[in-house]
């Protein structure tokens, strides 16, 4: 199965992609950051965003996509935008009709490093 993987966030946006075998055995196709400057308008930089996350979509033919779920902070501001970015990643999912999984930041550790404290 090849799986997309979406850390977002408005800044920088992880992009990652991985095959994984039967025995859930991860080989990496494909991973990039997607990077957006912060003297750019928000809506500018989610689009750029959102156009890396299609061309990796489209090159990559993954299956499904996973997302990381935004961690709440006290920095509401933070919170908002990588919510903004979770908001296009999963819109690209439903546009290339991916299915999709949102996970926490534990959960994603302890699948990749046997750990959620990592």
């Amino acid at each position: 199965m090849r799986i997309i993987g979406i850390d977002p966030g408005l800044t920088r946006c992880g992009i990652g992609i991985i095959d994984m075998d039967s025995q859930r055995r991860a080989q990496l196709v494909h991973v990039e950051v997607a990077r957006s400057p912060q003297n750019m308008a928000s809506h500018f930089r989610l689009d750029k965003i959102r156009r890396q996350i299609a061309a990796a979509i489209e090159q990559h033919q993954p299956e499904v996509m996973s997302i990381e779920r935004v961690f709440a902070q006290d920095n509401v501001q933070s919170v908002t935008s990588t919510m903004w970015v979770m908001g296009i990643a999963m819109s690209e999912a439903a546009a290339h009709k991916l299915p999709l999984a949102i996970h926490t930041p534990s959960e994603v550790k302890a699948a990749v490093t046997g750990s959620g404290v990592a």
